[in-house]
């Protein structure tokens, strides 16, 4: 199962509010090669670490495509380029963030691409919405299933279901 974490924290002139920027992301990728099987709920969610930024709303899809990881990887740098993405600082605010969460059961860390993305089991954004399309998933490297790692997330992080009013 290959897993895709989307986010958003900063409204667009063209396509709307955060909100409106994952759906509109959700056509644009399957504009690139992708099929998306599931698409959890959006998530309301703080800025890790703590900040005076907007809260995001966040999301996780599973997917098809026969793309390579590193050949969908850059499908997704493409895709955040067309909303007007630009990669400054780590963790500053951001119209559109895609991240190759996990590509099945692989493995990997080079210069290029993490596998899986070496920060989803420390994050509730993450984790709730991937619980959603992928209950059974297992990490490959620690072999916890994803109730688990929620059951080990700290307590002060905030992810709870995003009720548009777009």
């Amino acid at each position: 199962m290959i897993l895709v974490g989307l986010g958003s924290n900063l409204s667009h002139s063209t396509h709307g509010s955060p909100h409106q920027v994952l759906e509109e992301a959700l056509v644009a990728l399957e504009s690139e090669g992708v099929q998306i099987i599931r698409c959890s709920r959006w998530h309301l969610s703080e800025p890790i670490p703590q900040s005076d930024q907007p809260w995001f709303v966040n999301g996780v899809i599973a997917l098809m495509t026969d793309l390579l990881p590193d050949q969908l990887l850059l499908r997704l740098h493409y895709v955040e380029t067309c909303f007007g993405r630009i990669r400054n600082i780590q963790g500053e605010a951001r119209i559109l963030d895609l991240d190759l969460l996990a590509y099945g059961d692989t493995v990997r860390d080079d210069d290029t691409l993490m596998l899986p993305h070496p920060r989803l089991s420390e994050r509730a954004f993450v984790l709730l919405p991937l619980r959603e399309v992928a209950p059974n998933w297992r990490h490959p490297i620690s072999g916890f299933t994803v109730q688990e790692l929620i059951t080990r997330l700290p307590t002060m992080q905030v992810a709870r279901p995003f009720l548009s009013f777009d």
